[in-house]
């Protein structure tokens, strides 16, 4: 049984672009000659690989297939290179990526401005909670990641980056308003909270560190980290900012500290486990950003 490269890389192309019609735009083809490529390399290898939804999604077959047309295609990119053919800088190889917002709205921008402008690469960011990110490696979807998950996801590497710090941080107007006694578990569990979206667990954490029941808390859900820092400069809430967002304000008396220490959520970076030069300068510069602007682990 072999795999035909160009139709895993169509195959590829469906899931990065959402669907059939999607795909063949990007692939000059018809759609109908999309999905007959899909249909044949299903029969080659007699398994069902892309659920021809909205979006479209591969199966567990097809998670395997697209993760071998993405690393054919890196691989291929290094062997180019290393034979100079680099020359065309109009074709860049895309490197998909995954991110938490918090980083991604601090820290991750910076050394990939860097390396776009020094290599013939672009960037496909996928923003998740740090939690769930390396998921994204398990299915094939990046090749790259930040995660809190310290256990290396099989067929990658591990490196630490540092420790995101968190502080509980609030408005004067609104501490004197809800935390005039301090933040008791009465005024916590009344207080409106500013929390990213249903699938962020810090402020919750952080009450339940406290002896309060996070769901009693009234929630604003703001799912941006700059509107999320946002909301809780304007009053609409407390909230746990990253420290590399506290600090100005702290400084400048926009926001106090509450009562009790931050949390701090530990980050590592995470990729395939590929002897490609392309990937590996990607690591580098990211782990060392990381490193320098990240409380040590």
């Amino acid at each position: 049984m072999r795999i035909a490269l160009d139709l895993a890389e169509t195959l590829a192309a469906v899931i990065d672009e959402g669907s059939l019609d999607a795909a063949a735009r990007r692939l000059h083809v018809t759609p109908s000659a999309v999905s007959q490529r899909i249909k044949t390399l299903e029969e080659s290898l007699g398994r069902v690989l892309l659920v021809r939804a909205k979006p479209a999604r591969a199966t567990g077959a097809g998670v395997a297939v697209v993760r071998l047309a993405r690393e054919a295609a890196l691989l291929e990119h290094d062997a180019l290179a290393a034979l100079g053919d680099t020359d065309d800088t109009t074709v860049r190889m895309t490197v998909p990526l995954a991110v938490n917002a918090d980083s991604l709205a601090t820290w991750f921008l910076p050394p990939l401005a860097r390396l776009s402008r020094e290599m013939p690469v672009v960037f496909d960011l996928h923003r998740d909670d740090q939690d769930f990110t390396a998921a994204l490696l398990e299915g094939g979807t990046v090749m790259g990641a930040v995660t809190s998950r310290a256990t290396p996801v099989a067929g990658c590497r591990v490196s630490v980056l540092g420790v995101m710090a968190y502080e509980p941080v609030a408005t004067p107007s609104f501490a004197a308003e809800w935390f005039a006694g301090g933040a008791t578990v009465d005024a916590l569990t009344s207080a409106p909270v500013v929390t990213y979206d249903r699938r962020d667990d810090l402020q919750t954490r952080w009450l339940r560190e406290r002896g309060v029941d996070g769901a009693r808390a009234p929630r604003h859900y703001v799912p941006a980290s700059h509107d999320f820092a946002t909301a809780v400069g304007l009053g609409l809430g407390w909230g746990l900012l990253p420290r590399l967002h506290a600090d100005e304000g702290l400084a400048a008396g926009a926001l106090v500290r509450l009562d009790g220490a931050g949390i701090e959520v530990p980050l590592h970076w995470q990729q395939w486990n590929l002897r490609s030069p392309l990937l590996q300068a990607v690591a580098d510069t990211i782990i060392d950003e990381g490193r320098r602007v990240l409380d040590p682990l």
